[in-house]
């Protein structure tokens, strides 16, 4: 290891030491909260283009095994912890944090103050940063629309299946989304967010499941008309930017949190019933709570922290939202049913037409 640095744009630096790739890495500096997951946290492609300091002290300590991936590849630019370890024991490892980190070109400085960063992130709000072996100003990085087009499908997948069709507009999907959904035996079509309205017409799902992604979903406003065009004619389920989409194309807005919700550990509340659910987040963007048309929709789940609005159900059309990750992966399973509800108003709508056929 050799020594480096992280300088923040509002110029605070911490030092370290360097993991892995030396080159200098600029990208937004975020913090997750979880104790666990560092593999799945590194390969969510919501992750792309930002740093990401993890709280829990000591990472890599578990390896990293075959299963956990959420994509192909990591999607982080960098990582920062306080500790890392070098000599992972775990009876499902397969590889090592250290081989990752070299075989991807990413960098990780450790021995960093984290609780200190984190405060300053807190105090002085999402900022961009800079890796590097000397002190330097960060560098412009991605804008959003590129980070959403780095991250999705090129290609059309479909997995075959026995239950109902489902087409998951992939913004940046996590594996853990399309495995929940062949576990509950749908056939499911993957197709780029920016697939063309007539070819989605063409395919002719059951439903649709539009996925999380990374950025500002302000960036990607040129499918807004598409996204109202398909929840208006097909069962919609929209997870985290897929929320965030389906509220913008009804005439909400979205705004950026101070410094975001990352982690396993989010404290949900479902308005209706006033239960609380522990969930898995990830995102810096929510949508204005006086800005929803509640002619429309009904706001169904809000953080108890602090009041952000978390879910979304029309009350005409089958449109469920949910800013969380119900499919947690990692995190708490506790929100898993929402799928199982979405899957239940698809199985029932397809009913409905079919004796509408007969």
């Amino acid at each position: 290891m050799i020594a480096g640095y992280l300088t923040l744009e509002t110029g605070e630096v911490f030092e370290g030491e360097i993991i892995g790739n030396i080159s200098e890495v600029c990208g937004e500096i975020v913090f997750n909260t979880s104790m666990t997951g560092y593999q799945e946290i590194m390969t969510d492609p919501s992750y792309a283009g930002q740093i990401v300091v993890f709280t829990y002290p000591l990472i890599g300590n578990y390896g990293v095994n075959n299963n956990d991936n959420e994509s192909h590849i990591p999607h982080v630019k960098a990582i920062i912890t306080s500790e890392f370890c070098s000599h992972p024991s775990h009876f499902t490892q397969t590889n090592s944090m250290d081989n990752i980190l070299q075989k991807h070109n990413i960098p990780c400085l450790t021995n960093v103050d984290t609780r200190e960063l984190v405060k300053t992130i807190r105090k002085k709000g999402t900022v961009k940063g800079i890796i590097s072996t000397r002190k330097v100003s960060p560098k412009p990085s991605l804008n959003d629309t590129q980070l959403v087009d780095l991250v999705t499908s090129k290609e059309i997948r479909t997995y075959e299946n026995n239950g109902p069709h489902i087409m998951l507009m992939d913004f940046g999907f996590k594996k853990s989304i399309l495995h929940y959904l062949l576990d509950s035996h749908c056939k499911v079509t993957v197709v780029p967010y920016d697939y063309p309205l007539e070819k989605i017409y063409s395919l002719n799902p059951d439903g649709i499941v539009i996925s999380n992604g990374p950025g500002d979903p302000l960036a990607v406003s040129n499918q807004l008309k598409k996204i109202k065009a398909i929840t208006q004619k097909f069962p919609t389920l929209g997870i985290c930017l897929g929320h965030q989409l389906i509220a913008l194309a009804y005439g909400a807005k979205t705004k950026k949190l101070h410094f975001g919700h990352r982690g396993g550990n989010h404290p949900v509340k479902d308005v209706i019933t006033g239960k609380v659910f522990i969930t898995s987040q990830n995102h810096g963007y929510v949508v204005i709570d006086q800005t929803i048309d509640e002619q429309q929709f009904i706001v169904t789940f809000k953080h108890v922290n602090d009041g952000t609005i978390e879910g979304l159900e029309h009350r005409q059309l089958p449109i469920i939202t949910v800013q969380f990750h119900p499919e947690a992966h990692p995190g708490p399973m506790d929100t898993e049913y929402i799928f199982e509800k979405y899957i239940n108003l698809l199985k029932q709508k397809m009913g409905v037409m079919q004796y509408a056929l007969q």
